[in-house]
């Protein structure tokens, strides 16, 4: 196999020399991430040999090691012509103790509990299931990468940068000597996805080179990486700010704040930015901030486009549950699509982690008198009922202390129902809701405060919720009308007669206490004949009729009683509708599909990005006041309207990364698309020219304005795409946020991935500014 490379084979003084140097590589990245001489990250160093678990038959030893790096793992594989696998923290979504996942939980005996750990990646990638030889390699396993993943998130953008730039200098550096040869600098500019002319390269080459040596190493190296970093557009801005002896002094820091940023702040606020973010401890004592202490500033949440206070919860929590929009899934057990994809407890623990408050559960009669989650009538796999219940109790209040609804589509013969209610009173005890709180029959809902920490079942009910009160009722079941979704339901299944029947068990009934499901037969019905408890659901199409034909009356109806949304079952691919519409007409319940990554889902992200993503958002006040005529599709004079001219410009972006990793040659042109979402006179899309050839650092300098006419019900996305004139552009990152939360001035955006997870080096940096139309 001549045609394999290989590199050569090194002297036993030249193996030691290069152990000695990746030793020392590992001791900077160990360091820069806070954990030097840290017994957990050099047992990761190290490496161990971990069983790996893919089935009752399959579990074989694999060596795992974590790279110098401090960012790369690396295992062994049996696998014949396959490069021995790896894979970074970056692509790690959580690490759980335990047989905390699907595989572990089926394939391993409880005797093994704390043997095993999983790794959960991001996106679809599989699951690795693993068990150490004792409890003390897995607990070490899983606290050092915890550490890792907990501190490479603390570390500002500048640290995460230059962290991802060495590592990218290093893979460049192909004989691993520490230097770095012309050749090897232009496989480097191409590694950080930037094209460059021979003569510029060169140029570069030369100016760092001052030994004359060939090759740059050192304090070249050095060199090089701040002439590459230099960023031109924060010289300018800090040049006009540094008025003190080349420096911004504490009143420099002011009037930045003031005239540029736009904020309320006063000497105080000045001094603790330059406190908080100086690194020179000289100009700190004299009250000073230098241009790398600016930059941190830039790059921090200080100097982020959302603001730092609505990263917790800051709206009130204490008003009735219908008063706030919810963040709720659609299928939440399913993967994939809902014809054939797989159903999985995975499901679950994912949309909770995102602090989904609503989840969606599609029950069905099992093998063994075991209930069953999956999508009817389809191809789709099956879960357990009880499995899921299981994992929605451990995962529900990880990331969200207020209340999750459990949705129940009940397919279930009245004894499997006995069993799904056995479960819920079982699995969930106290925290589940099986009565209504305080001792009289309660008018309207309980707020998200006084429900912290509780499950509320959304269902079928037999009687009305007063009967709660006089406990007179013995029988074991009843029929009542199935006129929900799965009445009139497109969703691939077979659709059933409108006024079909369903048997209910008592018991399961009795738990449904705020969330009783009837069918919607108009606004004026709703008005005379629903309790505030009793609610509907909507499809699509339906809910999109009555927004732009009643919105004024659907708002009116979502002030005492909550509404569902849900997508159309002719989607089948999963696919997902624009929630904006139905907030806009206070629905609290606008289902998406989770599992889904589309534009609509980077919304519903950016809807509850605020207020401690906690999953529920407080309604703007004119669509909680009953004397509020507000219609998003035709606006009158009124509270919500409040028109704002919002300017950005967008300077420039760094670091986005390549979207052909295996084609070195394949540079993104990237360009920035802002686009607002709300009321339908607020929708705009507006977009720079592309940048050809660089994804380091492309600057355009572009000015945009908007006219907002609703800023309460608008959101901001930013899209950057790779331009391609032959066919639809690609994706490189997004981010969106509500019009409320945005800080005007110089801001740095992050950027997400199309699943939504946060891509660490790069960014975009913008100036923005709502202010008062004229």
């Amino acid at each position: 196999m001549s045609c394999l490379h290989r590199r050569p084979k090194r002297t036993k003084s030249e193996e030691q020399a290069f152990q000695e140097h990746m030793r020392q590589v590992a001791l900077e990245n160990g360091k820069r991430l806070g954990l030097e001489g840290d017994p957990d990250l050099q047992f990761l160093l190290a490496g161990v040999t971990l069983v790996k678990i893919r089935s009752h038959s399959w579990k074989k030893n694999r060596f795992f090691k974590l790279q110098e790096d401090c960012k790369t793992f690396w295992h062994e594989t049996q696998k014949p012509f396959r490069r021995n696998k790896t894979f970074t923290i970056d692509d790690i979504d959580a690490v759980r103790k335990g047989r905390q996942s699907e595989g572990l939980n089926k394939h391993t005996d409880p005797s093994v509990e704390d043997q095993c750990f999983a790794i959960i990646f991001k996106g679809r990638k599989r699951n690795l299931d693993l068990m150490a030889a004792n409890e003390a390699e897995a607990r070490q396993w899983v606290d050092g990468v915890e550490k890792i993943i907990n501190n490479m998130r603390n570390l500002s953008h500048q640290q995460k940068s230059e962290h991802w730039i060495i590592n990218c200098m290093r893979k460049a550096d192909k004989n691993d000597d520490n230097k770095m040869t012309l050749k090897e600098l232009k496989h480097f500019l191409r590694h950080i996805n930037v094209e460059v002319d021979d003569t510029y390269a060169e140029e570069i080459f030369k100016k760092c080179d001052t030994s004359n040596s060939g090759s740059l190493e050192g304090d070249e190296i050095r060199h090089f990486y701040d002439l590459l970093t230099q960023r031109e557009e924060v010289d300018v801005i800090y040049g006009n700010c540094a008025k003190t002896e080349g420096q911004m002094s504490a009143r420099d820091v002011l009037g930045f704040l003031l005239n540029e940023q736009r904020q309320q702040a006063s000497m105080e606020d000045a001094l603790r930015l330059i406190e908080k973010y100086e690194v020179d401890e000289t100009a700190k004592q004299q009250n000073r901030m230098t241009k790398d202490g600016f930059m941190m500033y830039l790059q921090h949440e200080d100097g982020s486009i959302l603001n730092p206070a609505h990263k917790e919860v800051y709206q009130d929590m204490s008003q009735p549950l219908n008063n706030y929009y919810i963040s709720s899934s659609h299928n939440t057990y399913l993967m994939e699509d809902q014809l054939k994809g797989p159903s999985s407890t995975e499901a679950y623990i994912k949309a909770l982690m995102k602090s989904c408050r609503c989840v969606e559960l599609d029950c069905w009669d099992g093998a063994n008198g075991e209930p069953v989650i999956y999508h009817g009538y389809t191809l789709t796999s099956k879960v357990l009922f009880r499995d899921v219940i299981k994992a929605i109790k451990d995962y529900a209040f990880k990331t969200s202390e207020y209340p999750v609804i459990l949705s129940l589509e009940n397919h279930c013969t009245v004894e499997q129902q006995k069993l799904m209610a056995h479960y819920l009173i079982s699995i969930l005890g106290d925290a589940l809701v099986t009565k209504p709180l305080g001792d009289t029959m309660p008018s309207n809902f309980p707020s998200p405060e006084e429900l912290k920490g509780k499950f509320l079942i959304k269902g079928k009910r037999l009687n009305k919720l007063d009967a709660a009160f006089n406990n007179n009722s013995t029988i074991e079941e009843d029929t009542v009308s199935e006129e929900d979704e799965a009445a009139d339901s497109e969703n691939g299944q077979k659709a059933k007669p409108k006024k079909s029947k369903i048997k209910l068990a008592t018991v399961l009934s009795d738990i449904v206490i705020y969330c009783k499901s009837v069918h919607f037969h108009g606004f004026e019905h709703a008005k005379e004949n629903q309790d505030f408890y009793e609610m509907s659901s909507f499809k699509e199409s339906k809910a999109f009729n009555l927004a732009d034909t009643s919105g004024t009356a659907y708002i009116h109806h979502n002030m005492d009683k909550l509404s569902r949304i849900y997508p159309a079952g002719s989607r089948t691919d999963s696919s997902n509708y624009n929630p904006v519409p139905m907030w806009n007409v206070g629905c609290q319940i606008v289902a998406l599909n989770f599992q889904t990554p589309s534009k609509e889902m980077h919304i519903n992200q950016g809807r509850f990005l605020p207020n401690g993503f906690c999953g529920y958002i407080l309604k703007p006040e004119f669509q909680r006041s009953l004397s509020s005529q507000f219609n998003p599709n035709t606006l009158t004079k009124g509270p919500w309207l409040q028109r704002k001219t919002f300017h950005i410009m967008v300077i420039s972006a760094q670091q986005l990364p390549k979207l052909n990793k295996d084609k070195q040659k394949s540079i993104v042109d990237p360009l920035v698309r802002i686009e607002i979402f709300g009321v339908p006179a607020d929708n705009a899309s507006k977009e720079t020219h592309y940048i050809e050839n660089n994804g380091f650092n492309p600057m355009w300098n572009e000015k945009f304005e908007f006219d907002i006419h609703v800023p309460e019900l608008a959101m901001v996305r930013f899209l950057v795409e790779d331009y391609d004139s032959t066919s639809q552009n690609d994706l490189i990152g997004q981010y969106c946020l509500p019009l409320t939360s945005v800080q005007n001035g110089y801001r740095h955006v992050p950027l997400l991935t199309k699943r939504g997870d946060v891509i660490c080096s790069a960014g975009l940096f913008v100036h923005l500014m709502v202010i008062d139309a004229e």
